[in-house]
């Protein structure tokens, strides 16, 4: 048995945004390259593990769903300690969920560390005719909390491992500059 681990950086990412937005779909088009129609409501939490390997460090992503309903939103709370990067998902064919996003934003800045890693993700890009929330109104709110801005499809698959990929650089980034290596 080898002394070296598999991975060089664990880092535990979470993805939070109102039920309904395609949290969950995001997770299996990107931890697993599937996705499912049928809506599928998170009970609490659940997570997926997948290894990657960005420039020469090999990644264990631990990735977090958490469930967007009001009732959970205390369990939720907990999981942020820990987190190194964040998924802020809203759909953009419903504005009530982009507007949830500066709420979302708000139970960051109480529980989360004041270092971890955000990205605002509209998910469901691909469903034109319903689009109500525009490219530039993420850019605009994305820029305002100087954090990235991704677009997505988990349909599709448009811009989902991108998403992911932009996160868990960042954070390998930062953690690697905080290390000193």
């Amino acid at each position: 048995m080898s002394g070296s681990a598999p991975y060089d950086i664990q880092i535990k990412l979470l993805m939070i945004g109102d039920s309904g937005v395609g949290k969950t779909c995001l997770l299996l088009r990107y931890a697993n390259d599937s996705f499912s129609p049928t809506f599928i409501t998170t009970i609490g939490i659940d997570f997926k593990i997948k290894n990657i390997d960005i420039d020469t460090t090999k990644i264990k992503l631990q990735i977090w769903d958490t469930a967007g309903q009001e009732r959970f939103r205390t369990i939720t709370t907990s999981y942020f300690r820990g987190a190194q990067g964040i998924l802020l998902v809203y759909d953009v064919t419903d504005r009530r969920s982009f507007e949830s996003i500066r709420n979302w934003i708000s139970q960051i800045q109480q529980h989360a560390d004041v270092h971890v890693n955000k990205i605002l993700v509209g998910n469901k890009c691909d469903m034109l005719d319903e689009k109500v929330v525009s490219t530039e109104e993420g850019e605009k709110l994305a820029k305002e909390f100087g954090i990235q801005f991704w677009e997505c499809s988990a349909k599709n698959d448009i811009n989902v491992e991108e998403s992911f990929i932009g996160i868990a650089r960042g954070v390998k980034d930062r953690l690697i500059h905080s290390f000193g290596n």
